[in-house]
């Protein structure tokens, strides 16, 4: 089966889409509590994301690799300041629900909701994207389309079958009281590095 990953080039309606639609995802993602940081390479992104592991005093990561964490050394990183690195999917089973973050890649964002989709047909994927309190994901900026109209007649042209993602913001609900709640289903916080660089070494 095809994969977004896999084949996202091929159906992306670049005349519609890109890099100058980011401007109006950001802002729709910052209204949702996303919080997005855009940086030219791969080495500023892992410098924004130890800024976020160190402020958030993180101890345990589980990591579904992709080629800007590669490129970035991520996973080396997190390392070398001591933080216990997973990224076996075994590994991710056994430990997501109690890691303190969890960082993945996605497809694409969307501008009209400030959503990302993501390919979630792994379960360590699943995994990694709603256990771990805080969510980080790795986005290529010019990866974004205008709308849901859009990002569905990429999927249709992807998928027949497994499991898909758009994610927007943190977790919230109000099915207590309409009251407002942060982080009840899923990660309280999602932070989205969104980098200009194309990754080495195939797809985002």
């Amino acid at each position: 089966m095809n994969t977004a990953a896999d084949i996202w080039k091929r159906h992306f309606p670049t005349a519609a889409s890109g890099v100058h639609l980011f401007p109006e995802f950001e802002e729709r993602a910052k209204a949702v509590s996303a919080e997005v940081f855009r940086v030219p390479t791969a080495a500023d992104a892992r410098e924004t994301l130890i800024r976020l592991v160190e402020a958030a005093q993180v101890k345990k990561a589980v990591v579904v690799e992709s080629p800007f964490q590669r490129a970035a050394g991520v996973t080396e990183a997190l390392r070398s300041r001591g933080v216990t690195v997973y990224t076996e999917p075994a590994d991710i089973a056994a430990h997501a629900d109690t890691a303190d973050i969890g960082i993945s890649g996605v497809e694409f964002g969307i501008a009209e909701t400030g959503s990302v989709f993501q390919d979630g047909y792994a379960i360590a994927t699943r995994l990694v994207t709603i256990l771990p309190p805080l969510h980080v994901v790795f986005l290529p900026s010019a990866n974004i389309v205008p709308g849901i109209t859009e990002a569905f007649e990429i999927i249709s042209q992807s998928f027949d079958r497994g499991y898909i993602g758009f994610i927007t913001g943190p977790s919230r609900t109000a099915d207590i009281e309409r009251v407002l709640t942060i982080g009840v289903h899923g990660p309280s916080r999602l932070a989205i590095i969104a980098v200009d660089e194309e990754p080495k070494g195939g797809d985002a």
